[in-house]
């Protein structure tokens, strides 16, 4: 794929092979907030994926949000994928914060459960943002 499209830069950021996998776990919402939609991974959380049916359409829609996580969200040092799939299955240790340089809370999450999950579910909100912001900063 070319380095603009539509004149806008492209960075390949995630994974449709992340997406699909979380996709099977769809239904807790995991691939809807590694595509950077915190609402609608939250709802499809609570509905089971709009009681399957949103899950299912999701199958469909997955390229075209791995296309707007790609646009949306800063390159660099940080990888999205090794960080999610540190929060996927390590959140409640803190390794994806000791992965991204963030000892101290990293140091927390391990003797506190992630902050007893509420810290693992801030991160599922915000851990795009997070890396996207820290890799602006590293350019």
């Amino acid at each position: 794929m070319n380095s603009y499209q539509q004149g806008v830069p492209y960075h390949d950021t995630h994974s449709k092979v992340i997406g699909y996998l979380l996709w099977i776990f769809g239904f807790t919402g995991s691939h809807r907030f590694y595509y950077g939609k915190p609402i609608t991974g939250t709802i499809w959380f609570f509905t089971l994926g709009l009681l399957g049916i949103g899950w299912l359409i999701d199958l469909f829609l997955i390229p075209s949000m791995d296309r707007e996580a790609d646009m949306r969200f800063q390159s660099g040092r940080i990888d999205y994928n090794i960080a999610w799939i540190l929060l996927t299955f390590l959140g409640i240790f803190g390794v994806h914060r000791l992965y991204q340089g963030k000892w101290i809370t990293a140091i927390i999450y391990f003797f506190t459960g992630g902050l007893f999950l509420v810290g693992v579910l801030y991160d599922f909100w915000t851990l795009n943002g997070q890396i996207s912001e820290a890799n602006a900063r590293n350019r």
